[in-house]
């Protein structure tokens, strides 16, 4: 017999989801639209049924519940997080909130870091609050020292490695065994590392969460979300997030498997001309420091260089003078770079940071000077960079 060996993650990032149950003869899985499904017969119907309520995955029994297309991406996220399971939604958004929804009740006591996606934060201020859930918001440098934030009603934990614009990358295993000793799920929004560069399932987190808008699909034109999760949550998860009626369209998540090839490519070539974007901005007059997680002056970069295999294109850094009118002027003389949220696909992108010391509950913002966050795309460096000059050039005359 054949001794099965351990296939690295870009084997796997060709492979998964290319079963023949749902490739056929083609290279690719099928774009398959539907939203019913014919039965042969009742017994067939029930049988699909039975399978359902179990929590069984890739049964086809109803659109909404997703086709083999759907099936083929999420058996291929589920295998590269090592899960029991994934979800797919609409937006990484609606994978965000429906994880929570699916395990906060009405009194129930949520521990957010406080250095998350500004939508997460108003989820939790409007929609929880409405529903009689508490959210305390905690340090994301705290590591082990969340545990005397725990309160008897605690019910999960959100992570987010690196934080979104300010860039910390928490303690996840100091923070999880805590959270094990105390029984509270643990959660990750990980689109910044993707399930290439770190795997949370793999030191404990109970669910995993991505934006696949981002770096999954790669090309800045579909809207996708998937949730990973353990043995232990996976049919809540699901349950869940079926009964709110979430679902994906087939061509969106057929965009996603076709982005999954790619992935790891990508993110290295991403990764690549980041660092040389960001070592050249550290040497500028101009800049105050890198927030970059392989820099060192990036808070957590220690963890980051001990729990993750690589990078990609997204980091922030702060100027050491400048405001509002001579930050608008760099950006608005910016050629290569591109003004919008989002990140993650092959273009590059700038984005001032604004009022971020409002955008915190539980730390104080100290920096003071402007930050701006760029995803570094994958036109060549040097472009990039002659771009950045002239547009630091027409700010320093702006002062």
């Amino acid at each position: 017999m054949q001794k099965k060996t351990k296939i690295k993650n870009d084997t796997k990032l060709i492979q998964l989801g290319r079963e023949k149950k749902w490739t056929g003869r083609a290279v690719n899985p099928s774009i398959v639209r539907a939203s019913t499904i014919i039965f042969e017969n009742v017994s067939e119907m029930q049988e699909s049924n039975r399978l359902v309520a179990q929590g069984e995955t890739g049964i086809e029994s109803y659109g909404r519940r997703g086709t083999s297309t759907t099936h083929a991406f999420a058996a291929a996220i589920a295998e590269l997080d090592n899960a029991a399971g994934c979800y797919v939604y609409p937006c990484g958004a609606s994978a965000i909130t429906a994880s929570l929804l699916s395990f906060l009740s009405a009194g129930d006591h949520l521990l957010m870091v406080d250095s998350v996606y500004e939508p997460t934060r108003h989820f939790c201020a409007n929609t929880l609050g409405r529903l009689g859930i508490t959210t305390s918001y905690y340090d994301p440098m705290l590591g082990a020292g969340i545990e005397k934030l725990i309160q008897t009603n605690t019910k999960v934990i959100f992570l987010e490695a690196p934080g979104s614009l300010t860039m910390e990358v928490q303690d996840v295993p100091a923070i999880i065994k805590v959270a094990k000793r105390h029984k509270v799920i643990t959660m990750i929004d990980n689109t910044y590392a993707t399930s290439v560069n770190f795997k949370p399932l793999d030191f404990g987190v109970d669910i995993a969460i991505q934006s696949a808008t981002k770096y999954i699909c790669g090309h800045s034109d579909v809207m996708l979300g998937v949730a990973c999760a353990n043995e232990a949550t996976w049919n809540t998860l699901y349950r869940n997030s079926y009964e709110l009626g979430l679902c994906a369209s087939a061509d969106d998540i057929y965009t996603g498997l076709r982005g999954i090839r790619t992935l790891g490519v990508r993110l290295r070539q991403h990764h690549a001309n980041a660092m040389q974007v960001a070592k050249w901005l550290e040497g500028r007059d101009e800049v105050d420091h890198i927030r970059h997680p392989a820099f060192s002056s990036c808070p957590g970069s220690d963890v980051y260089k001990r729990d993750f295999d690589g990078g990609n294109g997204l980091f922030s850094f702060v100027l050491n003078r400048g405001n509002d009118q001579s930050v608008a002027v760099l950006v608005d003389s910016l050629r290569h770079f591109k003004i919008g949220f989002s990140w993650g696909g092959y273009e590059s992108l700038i984005l001032p940071g604004s009022n971020l010391a409002a955008k915190r509950s539980a730390t104080q913002w100290t920096v003071n000077g402007p930050l701006l966050r760029v995803h570094i795309g994958l036109e060549d460096p040097s472009d990039l960079i002659q771009d950045l000059e002239q547009g630091f050039a027409r700010f320093n005359a702006s002062l």
